[in-house]
Formats: C-alpha cells, sequence, structure tokens
C-alpha cells in the first residue's frame, strides 16, 4: 500500500493550497481516508476525514470553514483544500486510510489508521 501525499509549499497568510494524495495498493473505496498533522515539537493531530463513499466528512472544529475534504474513488485520490491559511496552520500534513469495522465509522484517532503517507509540508507565513 502506497499514499503518497502532494501539494505542500510555502504561502502567505491568507493563502490556500490544495494538499492531494494518491493511493495505490488497495481497495480504495472501502477505507476511510484522513487528514492529519504534525507541527514542531507537537502531536498528531486530527484535521479531517472522509467517510468511504463521500457523503460524510468530520473536521477538527477549529478548522471547520477554512478546510475541505474530497475524495475521489475511481481516481483513487482524497484532497484537502486549505483556505485562509494561517501561520499555525504551518505543519506536515499527512494522508491516512482506515479500513472501517463499522459502516458509517469516521475515526478522528491516528492510531486507528492503518496505512500513513510520508507527508507534504505546509509552511504559512505571516
Amino acid at each position: 500500500v502506497q499514499l503518497i501525499e502532494s501539494g505542500g509549499g510555502s504561502v502567505q497568510a491568507g493563502g490556500s493550497l490544495t494538499l492531494s494524495c494518491a493511493a495505490s495498493g488497495l481497495t480504495f473505496s472501502v477505507y476511510v481516508m484522513g487528514w492529519f498533522r504534525q507541527s514542531p515539537g507537537k502531536e498528531r493531530e486530527f484535521v479531517a476525514a472522509i467517510h468511504r463513499d463521500g457523503r460524510r466528512t468530520i473536521f477538527t472544529d477549529s478548522l471547520k470553514g477554512r478546510f475541505t475534504i474530497s475524495r475521489d474513488n475511481v481516481k483513487n485520490m482524497v484532497y484537502l483544500q486549505t483556505n485562509t491559511l494561517k501561520p499555525e496552520d504551518t505543519a506536515v500534513y499527512y494522508c491516512a486510510a482506515h479500513l472501517a469495522t463499522l459502516a458509517a465509522a469516521v475515526p478522528q484517532t491516528a492510531s486507528v489508521y492503518d496505512y500513513w503517507g510520508q507527508g507534504t509540508r505546509v509552511t504559512v507565513s505571516s
């Protein structure tokens, strides 16, 4: 299984980036997909997740309204649209896949995710 993130970079505060994650080696449509991030000196934190059919999404409260998550089950891709970026959004962003045992589950806990990408770095300057 491979999850490969792309789309990170350096932007000024207020800018936007679209992060992409390309998945291979798994039956993508049965996996919940999540995005997490980790800033220097901090623990990895949940950003957003999307149900395997794309109909249900969950975000960490502080990011609601600025970030959106979507997926394409034909292309085996998941996306994180990040808007109105702030310096505190600076982090390495990771894509993760979880094979849910419950049909409606969209977990926010990193430890339950089965596969992880290597991350893409986002740097937001003020």
